[in-house]
């Protein structure tokens, strides 16, 4: 089987082109093709399919072998691959339902892509989206996160805290951990990632829920866009490269027109044969 690697942010994934709907993994075959020693390594594991409506679809696994939530990294990295597959436009449906991309940058490896993420509107009953906890904020931007300010987060114990609030009895379902600190002009992120059990080197969902709750916490390193009234930019630096987040804010901590920008790296293609 021919797949391909690519990074975003340090985020890596493996993938594959389905658009024949050939391709039917098992999970244990997913989770093989993700191991970092047997197979070829990564975070998840992305399929590009066919849609009769729509761009393509994107399917993701995480690494362990199941299928996973929107990942904001792996989303920017499967429209650099279908714009390597010769794809000029970009609207596609995930999990979480549609979503549209633009290029801004195009290069034969590395492709700067500005990806349209869920909005996130009042609750039918008029609430907030955004839950705040008195430890921090519970939001879902397509994956669920709990996000949760820290000083000093270069040096902080990501594995340790991330196992315990990942599990806490107030996720259902577990959440992602994002562990933000604000600095003069950005903010630094930090995220321990279900489904990897472990921290990850950039997460798409992660630092977009980060943004949004820094701008309800009181975070000032935001920029605000003249061109769009409302609008509001964060630079935010994880450990393996610089995104940023842009979005309008509304009444009752509620935001909507969400776009996560950054890069999208290929890295390289093999055929593998797959473990039966």
């Amino acid at each position: 089987m021919h797949v391909y690697k690519y990074q975003g942010a340090g985020n890596d994934f493996v993938i594959i082109d389905n658009r024949n709907g050939k391709i039917n993994l098992s999970n244990e075959q997913v989770k093989w093709l993700c191991d970092r020693r047997f197979g070829i390594g990564g975070d998840g594991l992305m399929l590009l399919g066919g849609s009769d409506e729509y761009d393509f679809t994107m399917k993701y696994y995480n690494s362990d072998g199941f299928e996973g939530t929107m990942c904001g990294n792996g989303g920017r990295c499967l429209v650099s691959f279908a714009a390597h597959r010769g794809i000029r436009h970009f609207e596609f449906t995930a999990i979480d339902g549609y979503h549209r991309a633009d290029l801004l940058e195009y290069g034969a490896h590395r492709c700067i892509v500005r990806l349209k993420m869920r909005d996130l509107p009042l609750l039918a009953d008029g609430t907030s989206p955004v839950d705040i906890q008195p430890e921090g904020y519970f939001l879902d931007t397509g994956s669920e996160h709990f996000v949760i300010f820290v000083k000093d987060v270069s040096n902080y114990d990501v594995d340790g805290e991330g196992k315990k609030w990942r599990w806490d009895n107030r996720f259902p379902s577990g959440a992602n951990i994002n562990f933000v600190e604000e600095e003069a002009e950005q903010l630094k992120v930090r995220t321990y990632e279900r489904g990897v059990e472990a921290e990850t080197w950039a997460c798409g969902t992660g630092v977009t829920a980060s943004s949004i709750a820094a701008y309800i916490h009181g975070a000032e390193c935001f920029t605000e866009d003249a061109k769009d009234h409302g609008r509001v930019n964060f630079d935010i630096q994880t450990l393996g490269d610089k995104l940023s987040v842009d979005f309008i804010p509304l009444d009752g901590n509620s935001f909507r027109d969400i776009y996560l920008t950054g890069p999208a790296t290929f890295v390289f293609e093999t055929d593998i044969e797959l473990q039966r």
